[in-house]
C-alpha cells in the first residue's frame, strides 16, 4: 500500500546504419542509448570482421564511422538523451580520443582497458579531443585517422599505448 514502484530505464542499442536517420525518433522513446561500435562499423562499411578475406578493412576509425558517430550524438543531444559505448573502440586508446571528442563520456570497456584510457583521458583536455575528432573526421581513409591518433599519442609519450595491446 503506497508503495511507490521504480520501473527500469529502457535503452536503445544502435548498431544498424538506418538508426541513424532515425536518432530522434529513437531518443524520443527511451531513456538512453547504447552505441555497438563494431556491429555498426561492420554494417557501415559492409565489412564482415570475421572474414579473414576483408577484415583488414575493418576499422572503427574510419571518417565514415566518425561521422555516423556524430550524427548519433548530436541527434541523441537534440532529444537529451544520454549516450554510452560500448564494442572495441570504447576501450581503444585512440577510440577513447574519438569518442571523448564526440561528447561521449560513458564508455563501456573490459577492466584490462581502463587503466589505458585513463592515461589517455589524463593526457588530453576535452577541447583538445574535440579539435582532433574534427579534423579526424574529414580525412580520406580509416589509415589517415589512424596514423594522426598515433602521432598524437607518441607526442604526448604514449605511444606505448597503442603497441602495446596490438
Amino acid at each position: 500500500i503506497g508503495q511507490h514502484i521504480r520501473f527500469p530505464q529502457v535503452g536503445a542499442m544502435i548498431e544498424v546504419p538506418s538508426s541513424i536517420y532515425q536518432i530522434d525518433e529513437i531518443c524520443q522513446m527511451v531513456d538512453f542509448i547504447s552505441i555497438g561500435t563494431n556491429d555498426l562499423t561492420q554494417y557501415l562499411l559492409a565489412v564482415d570482421r570475421n572474414n579473414e578475406s576483408v577484415a583488414g578493412l575493418f576499422s572503427s576509425l574510419h571518417p565514415s564511422v566518425l561521422r555516423a558517430l556524430e550524427q548519433i550524438v548530436l541527434g541523441a543531444a537534440r532529444q537529451n538523451t544520454p549516450v554510452s559505448v560500448c564494442g572495441e573502440l570504447a576501450g581503444d586508446p585512440m577510440g577513447v580520443m574519438v569518442l571523448m571528442g564526440l561528447g561521449i563520456e560513458s564508455l563501456s570497456m573490459s577492466a584490462g582497458s581502463l587503466p589505458k584510457a585513463k592515461k589517455v583521458i589524463r593526457s588530453f583536455s576535452l577541447s583538445e579531443m574535440r579539435g582532433f575528432v574534427n579534423e579526424a573526421k574529414n580525412m580520406s581513409d580509416a589509415q589517415d585517422v589512424k596514423n594522426f591518433y598515433i602521432e598524437l599519442l607518441d607526442e604526448r609519450g604514449l605511444g606505448s599505448l597503442i603497441r602495446a595491446g596490438k
